[in-house]
């Protein structure tokens, strides 16, 4: 083999090519290196003795941009260069596919991490990302992108380069502050602990939620809340989920306000948990009342509907529609004024008769909850855990079984589906409205009270300080409903917690003998005794200190949201303001005054051990 620079006229496409006879093929992404530098590769091709000319056994592509950049030249009278051959010698077709083939499929194309660091030879050497995209035809911003990988820590590139981690996880972690990237390696380097790789690098970076700043309603320039670039994505997202939700729902209620002062009959918010679906609603215009629905998703996506109602409201109005369509359209008898002045004096009459009749009250804002109304947006738990096992455990949990129990009973008292997976639906209509608060006024007091623990149980905010409030109330046991399981026990990965519980069900002495254990047999030993296996004492009715009623913490490091949560329920109790700076480690909050007696009253409450019965 020998190289040479032949005249493009000499050349023509070998039959053993393996694009021989396809369509001339698309060059857009070598165009730009060729212009600028010419073909530097030379093409592969053999002599046709018989035609005076050389054929091109590999390099069709480089062939064809060649070919493009010589009419430009020759259309601006330039010089057209000559094109860079290796010649082979004389041989059979077998040897010419086989190199047409290594050349066209056996090539790998580099990755970013071997991309990084040959432009960040070429930035050294004077270059800019301009060039080297002119160069390499790529774009800028690709450009960019793969030179930032230079803010990643040497050790997280070596792991790339061996093939430690994919590049997926190596796009994400560009995302990560060097903390945030120290972080990650310590947790690669934590025998009891799993270093998040993939999706869930993103998640663990973005603290579960990754939202991207196109969803906002929000401008997120001038709204202060914090976000980061995807360096190989086409968005930026969210750093702090709760701070956007925060602007988000601002935005969503004042588009609400604009809707209602453009004359909409209601603007109805649909929870996260619920999706709009055309097929349950009807199209209506905005002058036959139609309304408009706010699909809010937990990504953060907002989609707005404007002109619908329920697809049964729309059948009872067609129907009733109907018998005066052959009817000659007749003035109404009240104007649009006298009909607002005689809604307004019968409201305020009514409502000044309802303070006087609290039990029908009950009933109406029962009513609310369940059903809703455009004035009412009351939005169920949706009980989301960032794991699969978190929400499984708590699925199958006592708590939740009995709690479902319930719901299904009150679904049927009330002449529901007891299939539905909840109570608090939101998506009825006036009439839906009408109908349950009928319902519930033939109901006495108690079963009225059971509607209405399940529709608030259905929609307390798991975290809340009211959860704390209630429980704190009421005396609740936590060991009557929850026990440790798989999912517990591999969320806890603190050493000095798990020798601290350690203490609490084997005693000080086994604490001691063990603290400088693995955590994996901390907790074989935890269980242990939990379980009364492994030749240990059992014990019963344990929850650790962060689930009881009041919590308190293991050590004095704060991070516990139960002992927040505690803390403003002692300075309500207390009739202060909550202290931001108070500790949040192993104080305990006082028991309420009346937990004896909440106790007692609570001990003919059905079990779990008894449900299971």
């Amino acid at each position: 083999m020998k190289l040479a620079f032949l005249p493009l006229d000499n050349l023509v496409v070998s039959k053993t090519n393996m694009r021989f006879q396809k369509k001339e093929p698309d060059v857009t992404d070598m165009l730009p290196t060729v212009r600028k530098r010419g073909v530097i590769q030379p093409v592969v091709v053999r002599p046709n003795c018989a035609a005076d000319m050389f054929e091109i056994v590999a390099g069709w592509r480089r062939y064809v941009s060649a070919r493009i950049v010589a009419d430009e030249r020759r259309a601006r009278g330039d010089e057209v260069d000559l094109m860079p051959c290796a010649i082979l010698d004389e041989g059979d077709d077998a040897d010419a596919i086989e190199i047409s083939l290594i050349e066209n499929i056996a090539r790998l194309d580099a990755d970013e991490v071997t991309q990084w660091a040959t432009f960040t030879r070429l930035v050294k050497e004077g270059r800019t990302p301009d060039d080297i995209g002119a160069t390499f035809g790529l774009p800028d911003l690709a450009v960019k992108r793969v030179l930032a990988l230079g803010n990643l820590l040497p050790r997280i590139r070596a792991m790339y380069a061996r093939e430690d981690i994919d590049a997926t996880t190596i796009r994400h972690l560009t995302l990560a502050s060097k903390r945030q990237q120290q972080d990650w390696l310590k947790l690669v380097d934590d025998p009891e602990a799993r270093a998040p790789t993939g999706q869930a690098a993103k998640a663990w970076l973005l603290g579960g939620q990754s939202i991207p700043a196109r969803h906002a309603l929000f401008d997120p320039e001038s709204s202060g809340v914090a976000t980061v670039a995807d360096l190989f994505g086409e968005d930026r997202f969210f750093a702090d989920a709760s701070a956007f939700w925060t602007a988000q729902d601002a935005a969503i209620e004042a588009r609400r306000e604009a809707y209602l002062a453009e004359g909409w009959s209601a603007v109805v918010i649909l929870p996260k948990t619920d999706y709009f679906h055309t097929w349950e609603y009807e199209k209506t215009p905005k002058k036959k009342g139609g309304r408009v629905y706010i699909d809010v998703r937990a990504t953060g996506e907002v989609a707005f509907h404007e002109g619908y109602v329920g697809r049964k409201e729309a059948e009872r109005a067609a129907r009733g529609a109907a018998v005066t369509t052959s009817e000659k359209a007749k003035r109404p008898e009240l104007t649009s004024g006298l009909q607002a002045y005689i809604d307004l004096h019968r409201h305020a009459a009514v409502r000044a008769e309802l303070v006087e009749q609290p039990g029908a009250a009950l009933r109406l804002m029962v009513a609310h909850v369940v059903i809703g109304s455009p004035l009412w947006t009351v939005r169920r738990e949706p009980q989301a855990a960032r794991d699969e096992a978190t929400h499984a455990s708590v699925e199958k949990g006592a708590a939740e079984a009995w709690f479902d129990a319930r719901r299904r009973a009150v679904l049927g008292i009330l002449g529901l589906p007891i299939e539905r997976e909840t109570l608090v639906a939101n998506n009825g209509d006036d009439y839906d409205l009408v109908r349950l608060f009928l319902r519930l006024l033939d109901l006495p007091d108690a079963g009225v009270l059971d509607v209405l623990s399940v529709a608030m149980g259905e929609t307390l905010m798991a975290g809340s300080a009211a959860v704390e409030a209630v429980g704190q109330t009421l005396g609740v046991a936590m060991a009557q409903w929850w026990r440790a399981d798989a999912a517990f026990y591999e969320l806890i990965r603190d050493k000095e917690v798990l020798v601290a519980i350690v203490a609490e069900v084997a005693g000080d002495a086994v604490a001691g003998a063990n603290a400088k254990e693995k955590g994996a047999t901390l907790k074989r030993i935890i269980a242990d005794h939990l379980d009364g296996t492994g030749g240990r004492e059992k014990v019963e009715a344990w929850v650790p200190k962060w689930m009881s009623f009041p919590p308190s913490a293991y050590t004095d490091r704060g991070g516990v949201g139960t002992v927040r949560a505690s803390a403003k329920v002692m300075a309500a109790r207390a009739g202060d303001e909550p202290d931001p700076t108070a500790p949040e480690g192993l104080a305990l909050v006082p028991e309420p005054e009346d937990k004896e007696e909440m106790t007692a009253a609570n001990d003919d409450r059905v079990t779990p051990d008894a449900l299971a019965a």
